[in-house]
């Protein structure tokens, strides 16, 4: 995520068309003290796939992780540099997407004793609130869909900083990170271990690493 840096950036490969859109709305300042800079990044703005990625990770085990992500998703981003409280994300993921390195694994995930694909194709994260911590972080507030149980969950999402890059896009980046107690959304798939513990932590980690690009009209 170096190239969203406020150093001099290097070069960026070219980004493929991105399929989003974006809506805007208007708000109330958080009566928090922003960066100045913030303020021009104020608009419109669209996930570039090819240099995101929307994961997450797991214990397994017990004793090591495993770490997959979402290749498949459309997403609905408004940034507001002036008034944050007005920023908006909408992301639907495409389930039958996840990709942790192994294919039986994958298959496993998609099946009825995790996600059930195909009686619930869609996770959804719809935001509800944005509140400026301080300095360059936010706490987004959510709600997440998974297999038709919608729960609020609390985002901690970091501006990384913006670049124009060598072929015109205007990017910006964002960290986002939450945990989550998978049983709370029905995923309540297990088996215990003869040495005490279970197969798979009830306790999953979302990563959301984004490269946005500026929308046009």
């Amino acid at each position: 995520m170096g190239i969203f840096s406020r150093r001099p950036s290097t070069m960026v490969e070219p980004t493929s068309t991105v399929r989003s859109h974006a809506h805007v709305v208007e708000g109330e300042t958080d009566g928090v003290a922003l960066d100045p800079t913030l303020r021009s990044l104020t608009g419109r703005w669209t996930i570039d796939r090819p240099h995101s990625r929307i994961g997450f990770s797991v214990r397994h085990a017990m004793v090591t992780t495993v770490r997959g992500a979402f290749t498949d998703y459309d997403s609905t981003l408004y940034f507001d540099g002036v008034r944050p409280s007005e920023s908006r994300a909408d992301l639907v993921i495409r389930v039958a997407s996840v990709d942790t390195g192994v294919e039986q694994r994958d298959a496993h995930l998609v099946g009825a004793d995790f996600f059930d694909v195909r009686r619930f194709p869609e996770m959804v994260f719809r935001s509800t609130s944005t509140t400026h911590q301080g300095g360059e972080s936010f706490r987004m507030t959510g709600d997440l869909t998974i297999r038709d149980v919608t729960r609020p969950v609390d985002l901690q999402l970091d501006y990384l900083g913006s670049v124009m890059d060598p072929f015109g896009f205007e990017r910006a980046g964002f960290d986002g990170t939450t945990t989550i107690d998978r049983t709370e959304w029905g995923l309540v798939y297990n088996q215990r271990l003869k040495a005490g513990g279970t197969m798979v932590s009830e306790k999953v980690r979302l990563q959301f690493d984004i490269s946005a690009i500026r929308a046009t009209s």
